[in-house]
């Protein structure tokens, strides 16, 4: 059984030395090392009751393949067994957070939720050898994991990773694997980019063209500067079935998907399928230059319900608390020049164009808030005056983020100084594929701290979490977009997760070479480190 909870709140403030030689990540609270080892052997089961029986199942599910090992669920506790048990009276380590031991006697791993529980297989699993991630018959291996007991709960509620599909399409599998490798790290928030000016990727029943022409460009840019393209068409779109089985998938790993629909710029997909949306006359096709284009929406009231109309079918699809609207880089200049918005301003009493933005976000935050969601937006929604229940995504300065938590308004740190993984990854860009711009280095993403220095403690508490960002114009693969995101992903995986306290860049590198060896195992293309770094 378990050391009693004085024993595990001890664990959970003891000052154990680093232990690079287990590798894991992100790291756990609290770890202490003991003699001898849990062996997997053919009489080894899983116990779990009912509760457990989900988490139980994929652990049983990851392990099998690669060990060759039956691993039957059963609810009477063998020795030897894994033990999983879920008691919501425990205390001490959150809603998220577990208690694991392995010896020889078996392993136990305890939690407080189902959420919990999964994090403690993830750790069990990072306990078994490299091939414990592969999905592959493994190479005859000693299926051991050392002796330990770890304490261990997550710092931040909200561990995120953005993808953005609507530069270029990500098939299903391959968005299924990159939650499964979102869910590896113990990261519980995938925030999915679905509209842009460049494609329009959600089914929505009620405004088939959204997809039927929005889903399709006709061309693609391969470099702003001098402006190259590939010459081909380019598109694809997730039937609500696919957003239905994603959604699920994800949550089995307990994963939420945040959904991204963006307004008012961004918007040029939807108006090509529906030119009534826009401002201009001319019709226009989707878009094929990256960067900010002055095509947004107007701001009719016929609009503001084809929009709403999108959402409610998003809601359907997504039982996500929180729904993004974007409201970043919207260029006003065709609402200046527009009789119709300078009327509207005129007839609400607005004083300019950013009031203008501020009054196009209040609409969806109230029909979201009477739906019982919450908007949550990028930096600009402050533009005019933030919505009263809106949550800020905080992609630029420390500015936005103090105003933000000084009015009570929740944030999710996101800024492109440490969480955008689509920037260079070394100075030496003839040696990367072709990026963005900017320069972001595995150890910079680690430095990254959420908790502004200026924040009082009671601002801090309005920090909802972290999240990384993975823009794809010039990331047309899954494969690419993988090379990207990890290790990187590794780092702010232990940002998000692991205690101010205990996190160390040098530890983090003694350790980060032996989950490599787990990444490779698992088929991530990931980056690999720079000569010296290892």
């Amino acid at each position: 059984m378990f050391a009693p909870l004085c024993a595990s709140l001890a664990l959970m403030n003891s000052s154990s030395p680093p232990d690079s030689t287990l590798g894991l990540i992100p790291k756990p609270s609290s770890l202490v090392r003991g003699e001898g080892a849990f062996i997997l052997s053919a009489d080894t089961s899983i116990t779990a009751g009912q509760g457990e029986r989900a988490t139980a199942a994929l652990l049983a599910g990851w392990l099998r393949p690669p060990s060759g090992l039956a691993l039957p669920i059963m609810t009477d506790r063998k020795p030897g067994s894994i033990w999983l048990k879920i008691d919501p009276a425990m205390r001490g380590v959150g809603n998220e957070g577990y208690h694991l031991r392995t010896s020889e006697k078996g392993a136990e791993i305890i939690a407080k939720t189902e959420a919990g529980l999964f994090y403690g297989a993830q750790t069990l699993r990072q306990l078994f050898p490299k091939e414990a991630f592969s999905a592959a018959a493994a190479p005859r291996v000693r299926w051991e994991a050392p002796s330990v007991e770890i304490v261990d709960g997550p710092r931040f509620a909200w561990r995120g990773g953005h993808l953005d599909v609507a530069r270029h399409f990500m098939p299903k599998a391959d968005v299924l694997r990159y939650i499964d490798r979102l869910a590896m790290h113990k990261m519980n928030v995938f925030h999915w980019h679905l509209t842009d000016d460049q494609g329009w990727r959600i089914e929505i029943k009620k405004y088939p063209k959204l997809t039927s022409v929005g889903a399709w460009r006709k061309d693609t840019m391969l470099k702003y500067s001098p402006a190259t393209y590939s010459g081909k068409p380019h598109g694809g779109f997730y039937s609500q079935a696919d957003v239905k089985e994603i959604v699920a998938y994800a949550a089995a790993r307990h994963v939420t998907i945040v959904p991204e629909i963006e307004m008012p710029g961004h918007a040029q997909a939807a108006i090509a399928a529906y030119p009534e949306l826009g401002n201009v006359k001319e019709p226009l096709e989707v878009g094929t230059i990256w960067g900010v284009i002055e095509n947004v929406f107007n701001t009719e009231d016929s609009t503001i319900k084809f929009l709403q109309d999108v959402l409610t079918e998003v809601m359907a699809l997504f039982p996500a608390k929180f729904i993004h609207i974007g409201g970043d880089e919207c260029p006003k200049v065709q609402w200046k020049a527009s009789r119709s918005v300078q009327a509207k301003m005129k007839q609400l009493g607005l004083k300019d164009e950013h009031a203008m933005q501020s009054w196009f976000i209040r609409q969806m935050d109230t029909f979201l808030a009477q739906k019982g969601r919450r908007l949550i937006g990028w930096s600009e929604i402050l533009e005019g005056g933030l919505a009263p229940g809106a949550a800020l995504m905080v992609w630029l300065g420390d500015d936005g983020a103090m105003q933000a938590v000084s009015s009570g308004h929740d944030v999710v740190m996101a800024q492109t100084s440490h969480t955008y993984f689509d920037y260079y990854q070394s100075k030496d860009t003839a040696k990367e594929p072709h990026a963005i711009g900017g320069f972001l280095p595995l150890d910079k993403v680690y430095s990254y701290e959420p908790i502004l220095p200026k924040m009082t403690d009671e601002q801090a508490k309005h920090v909802m979490g972290v999240q990384f960002q993975m823009w794809t114009e010039y990331i047309a693969s899954a494969n690419h977009a993988e090379y990207m995101t990890f290790p990187r992903a590794c780092a702010l995986s232990e940002v998000a997760w692991s205690a101010k306290q205990v996190r160390n860049w040098d530890d983090f590198m003694s350790r980060l070479p032996k989950h490599l060896d787990r990444l490779t195992a698992n088929g991530v293309n990931f980056r690999r480190l720079d000569p010296g770094t290892d």
